[in-house]
């Protein structure tokens, strides 16, 4: 069925159901090949065109960004692609300005120009997209709404915090905070927030943008020397939403900005929505003044999912492709081996769905087991960066901050290098990887302290058994 599809792709040239899966699972692939920021600056803003004469035509923003596409990440987008359709032999980049990829559905595909490349223009769509006062921030997605997000005990408080200040115009706490890992639902609050407000109160101004994209904002005023302009945009908004707030760590010019722009907008009585991937208290980098304010209002925390919760994730998917017939065994077997994050577990669901549409064939355990094997792998015992930095810091007494801190005291930097030398050897991150995680620091002192660890194991028989048990711990 594969080879009749590659035979009949010139054919099928909407960005509709098995092609849209197949976009989704390219995604999927492609996140797990680069890192998290790599993945959000460069391949998330794309959008899948079309797919036609062998090629896979996707849409970037900016020229540049389609340059820099082109000449650094081309072969491994298309490793994506031939994973997922045998028919896609190539990849082409068209651009699209002022587009992201969350506007795919306002495509339109006008005719080819003399040079072959497609043209390609934006079709509004109002009811999908927020215009006029978010045109200075980022697009939403209209599949995050609070319809589409189940509740369990992991977020129901985040989720109950988040329906108060969308529905309310004057709430008791403000600004709202919302914490935690990767994957777990923040970004689909903030988006479910936006339009919820917009429909209960369409006379609000309401913007939406992640810190890094209020950071270039801020350094492109200073540039055009129009940093009043600046101000007025963001400080004449009645919710402002600004999504992973770790990104403006050690970014003075930005903090002192972002920090006169809260207070301006606290003391207006405006809401401000925050999100991060830890809380307050552990911005490593973030001005004490700033963690301080954050903490105003109500701070809630997003923990990991649990196991019904996870199910019934998969359920409201399942709910959503009622053409494909999925065992329950399926979903639960999926619930209880993919635990790392919900958007994960996502991705497994769409590659398992597009296996099966694509190739025709019906969704099984045992087929499932077959086609998502390397991920279960993968996930058949996961430590992450985040669970052994709290752990080790739990282990030694010393407080999370202290060792994403740039502290060098013995007490401190010890622990920091034993974080790093489990990093390395319990998870599949690369040493830039680790670095970063450890408050920005360079892949050489990620192989410093490895080789460091590795000699003080041969003689200190204390650190030695402090390892060893550690290890143990995240054996279980």
């Amino acid at each position: 069925m594969a080879s009749k599809l590659s035979q009949q792709k010139a054919k099928e040239v909407t960005v509709e159901g098995s092609i849209d899966m197949q976009w989704g699972t390219v995604l999927d692939c492609l996140r797990a090949d680069f890192d998290e920021n790599t993945y959000k600056s460069w391949i998330k803003p794309l959008a899948l065109v079309n797919i036609e004469d062998g090629r896979a035509i996707m849409a970037a923003p900016t020229r540049f960004m389609r340059n820099w596409l082109m000449s650094n990440f081309a072969e491994r987008i298309k490793a994506a692609w031939k994973t997922v359709n045998d028919g896609v032999l190539d990849i082409e980049i068209v651009v699209l300005s002022g587009f992201s990829g969350s506007d795919k559905e306002n495509l339109t595909v006008a005719e080819p120009q003399q040079n072959n490349n497609l043209s390609v223009k934006a079709a509004p769509k109002e009811q999908n997209r927020v215009i006029s006062d978010n045109e200075f921030g980022a697009p939403l997605d209209p599949r995050f709404t609070f319809e589409s997000f189940v509740v369990g005990k992991s977020n129901e408080l985040a989720y109950a915090a988040a329906r108060r200040v969308a529905e309310n115009k004057d709430v008791n706490f403000n600004p709202l905070f919302l914490h935690g890992g990767v994957g777990l639902g923040k970004t689909h609050l903030m988006h479910a927030i936006a339009w919820a407000n917009r429909k209960h109160f369409p006379e609000r101004k309401v913007v939406y943008l992640s810190a890094e994209q209020f950071m270039y904002q801020f350094i492109s005023a200073l540039r055009y020397k129009d940093t009043m302009s600046f101000k007025k945009k963001f400080r004449n908004v009645d919710l402002l939403m600004i999504d992973d707030l770790q990104f403006i760590a050690n970014k003075n010019s930005t903090q002192e900005e972002f920090f006169h722009t809260f207070n301006a907008l606290i003391d207006h009585h405006r809401q401000v929505i925050l999100s991060a991937d830890r809380s307050p208290s552990n911005l490593d980098g973030v001005e004490e003044r700033i963690r301080s304010r954050l903490g105003w209002g109500l701070v809630a925390d997003i923990h990991p999912t649990d196991y019904e919760l996870r199910l019934g994730i998969l359920h409201q998917k399942a709910n959503g492709v009622p053409e494909v017939e999925i065992q329950s065994e399926v979903l639960e077997f999926l619930a209880r081996r993919i635990s790392s994050n919900v958007r994960e577990l996502e991705g497994a669901f769409n590659r398992m769905v597009a296996h099966s549409t694509l190739i025709g064939r019906p969704i099984t355990l045992d087929m499932t087991k077959e086609v998502l094997q390397d991920l279960l792998r993968a996930n058949d015992r996961r430590v992450t960066v985040d669970e052994i930095q709290r752990r080790v810091a739990d282990y030694f007494n010393i407080k999370l901050a202290d060792i994403l801190s740039a502290r060098r005291a013995r007490q401190v930097a010890r622990p920091r290098q034993v974080a790093m030398y489990l990093c390395k050897h319990l998870t599949s991150k690369s040493l830039p990887a680790i670095g970063r995680n450890f408050g920005g620091r360079d892949h050489t002192t990620v192989m410093h302290a490895v080789k460091r660890i590795d000699e003080l194991r041969q003689t200190d028989s204390v650190l030695e058994e402090d390892i060893l048990h550690l290890e143990r711990m995240f054996s279980t």
